[in-house]
């Protein structure tokens, strides 16, 4: 069993690591998101750079990369600490994918992805979290950071069993984020709606 989990942390890291930020851009022609836009491959700068429909398939396939290994590693029988280390590494893969020089984003879909197959209710309490702070804030670091933040709690109330591998994800989210912590806490964090899509701007946001 631990060299079959240890197939699955490697499988995941590398389903992770590939960059459909990257991959979609270069279908559609787009500018790199690594240079241009926010400088992060997610799909808030794909949108940024392409538009809805790019987006789009970036966000569907960044999510699928985190609910694909832990969806599959549950039905196998793996346990619930395993299953967050396993979505920890698909998640690790997409900020630092080994088929792009290890420079990848900040992973907010991919973890969410991976808390998917935990119940449609923790989705749906996530994606309303997060679209209400959107809403009321501007600020998609903040977004994410407190949605994630939220989730160990939502976890405890819908299966509690989940609660410490969710702790793992939101943990390695909000690392991740340290850099738009400090610029929300100096006001300096630009919101949503005052991104120019063709222009690089100074600090690179969360996707």
């Amino acid at each position: 069993m631990t060299l079959t989990i240890a197939i699955l942390m490697l499988l995941a890291y590398l389903s992770g690591s590939i960059s459909s930020a990257i991959l979609v851009s270069q279908i559609f022609r787009l500018p790199d998101p690594r240079t241009h836009g926010s400088c992060n491959p997610g799909a808030t700068n794909v949108l940024r750079l392409g538009g809805a429909f790019p987006a789009s398939l970036v966000l569907v396939f960044d999510v699928l990369k985190g609910t694909i290994p832990v969806w599959g590693s549950y039905f196998l029988g793996v346990e619930a600490f395993y299953l967050g280390m396993i979505a920890v590494c698909a998640c690790l893969g997409h900020i630092f994918p080994i088929f792009f020089g290890f420079k990848g984003g900040k992973a907010v879909a991919t973890a969410f992805g991976s808390m998917m197959p935990i119940g449609l209710d923790l989705a749906g309490l996530l994606i309303s979290t997060w679209m209400m702070l959107i809403g009321a804030t501007g600020y998609s670091s903040l977004a994410a950071i407190v949605t994630v933040g939220l989730a160990p709690i939502f976890t405890w109330f819908i299966k509690p069993l989940y609660t410490i591998p969710v702790s793992m994800l939101s943990l390695l989210i909000i690392i991740r984020h340290k850099d738009n912590i400090i610029r929300l806490w100096n006001d300096q964090e630009t919101k949503v709606w005052h991104k120019n899509r063709k222009t690089k701007p100074q600090d690179p946001e969360q996707e």
